[in-house]
């Protein structure tokens, strides 16, 4: 996609006006929030070698070798060595693994991930490795793992995923994401409905199935629930659907008035806070997650929407307000008070916080009003300082942004024209990929795990 000079992306525009070096001191606090800015590890993933002679190995192999290379690739802390750079071999055991031939040019690289998978009496078998270049012998292993599943491709993906969140763990110290879920919602049935899909954009599909408006969709933390705003017929209501049982199951402190909208989960599942409007304006409410204990946490000039808790903590709460005109972002302990205004100006939205505690994202317009050029963006913003960086740099209309579990990645919206679609993207807006291509998408939720 062709990009004028006034949109080029921050880091690239930077690169042409400073150093290196001082641009990563520039983003250092970026790097420091998420764990991204360290020195990216040269990896290469061989195709597996296929063993025995069952007819569903070709296809499985080809599903397990693309899903383990993708994942690698969407981690973030990997360089990933090109198929077309990698020697021809596909070893399948340590006896069989040539270390120095994948340490020299043109792989060059630091670590090799290999392994052998089979199909037995309708079972996956993989075996994977993960090897040191520089080492020989046995001190060369970081790694070793047997999987046994129903032999499916789906099976074959799931594999995959935990073969590469294992390799991710032992050489970025953190969890990987690639068994994680994104929720959201699709009105590609004719109506919008709650939908989930695989972190890659893979298996997607609809939960709710209620014929009418459904929006706003929050995963619980232990990824049984999904709390949500529905429209019925007394208006707007927070609703919840079982993943377990398959179906709504009661959530009382959801209705009331006309307007109940934006649920949000504490870290620990025990609460719900969610904007009400059941006392005249919008105010935020919190409720356990059964529905009992309902109480008002804010009374001031609003609206006041959109909550979101500290997952670090639970001790505060980030929301939009309208009390000082055009919606901002703020920041309050979790019973309401000593709220604190975090942006400067224009109109600032959708907030989410890092796993961390340390970062907000949220979409802003900073440029908003009659005849402004502005756009709306998405920024990382760091609390402690109050300093921000812009990720996204007017390509579509951004909002809705959620982390990832890993603290490294974004997953937002983006409408280009008339069509809007899921995204994700590394928490410095960098590796930027498009989840949905069919029907129209929207409000993206993370899951915790």
């Amino acid at each position: 996609m062709k990009t004028s000079l006034k949109f080029l992306p921050l880091l690239a525009f930077l690169i042409l006006l400073f150093p290196l070096s001082q641009l990563r001191a520039q983003q250092g606090w970026v790097y420091t929030g998420t764990n991204l800015g360290n020195q990216t590890i040269r990896l290469a993933a061989a195709d597996f070698k296929p063993v025995g002679s069952d007819p569903q190995t070709p296809v499985l192999k080809a599903v397990f070798d693309a899903t383990l290379y993708n994942d690698l690739a969407n981690a973030g802390i990997f360089t990933m060595v090109s198929k077309s750079m990698a020697p021809e071999a596909m070893p399948g055991s340590p006896q069989e693994i040539n270390l120095p031939q994948w340490a020299a040019p043109p792989a060059n690289a630091t670590a090799v991930a290999f392994g052998a998978l089979s199909i037995s009496n309708g079972r996956l078998v993989v075996y994977g490795w993960l090897y040191s270049t520089a080492g020989t012998g046995s001190a060369a292993q970081l790694l070793g793992k047997q999987y046994n599943e129903t032999a499916n491709q789906q099976e074959a993906r799931t594999i995959a995923h935990e073969f590469a969140d294992a390799i991710i763990l032992q050489m970025g110290g953190i969890p990987g994401i690639t068994e994680t879920k994104i929720y959201f919602v699709s009105k590609r049935t004719g109506s919008k409905e709650i939908w989930e899909m695989d972190y890659d954009g893979e298996n997607q599909h609809p939960i709710t199935h209620l014929g009418n408006i459904s929006m706003a969709p929050r995963i619980s933390p232990d990824n049984s629930r999904v709390a949500f705003e529905s429209v019925g017929s007394t208006g707007w209501s927070v609703r919840m659907y079982s993943l377990d049982l398959g179906r709504l199951v009661r959530f009382p402190a959801g209705t009331g008035g006309s307007l109940n909208m934006d649920p949000a989960w504490s870290s620990d599942g025990n609460q719900i806070a969610f904007s009400s409007a059941r006392s005249g304006e919008s105010e935020i409410w919190i409720a356990d997650e059964d529905g009992g204990n309902l109480h008002r946490i804010t009374a001031l000039p609003g609206p006041n929407v959109q909550p979101c808790w500290n997952p670090k903590t639970n001790a505060q709460i980030a929301f939009v307000s309208g009390r000082t005109g055009e919606p901002q972002i703020y920041i309050m302990n979790s019973d309401g008070s000593l709220p604190q205004r975090m942006t400067d100006g224009g109109y600032a939205v959708s907030p989410s916080w890092s796993p961390n505690g340390l970062l907000l994202t949220f979409a802003w317009n900073r440029s908003y009003g009659p005849g402004a050029p502005g756009g709306n963006d998405i920024y990382v913003f760091e609390i402690a300082t109050m300093r921000y960086l812009q990720i996204t740099h007017g390509e579509g209309d951004n909002d809705y942004p959620s982390w990832a579990p890993d603290g490294r990645h974004i997953v937002f919206q983006r409408k280009v024209g008339n069509r809007t679609d899921i995204w994700t993207m590394l928490a410095d807006g960098t590796h930027q990929q498009q989840l949905t291509h069919t029907g129209d998408n929207s409000e993206p939720d993370w899951s915790w795990k």
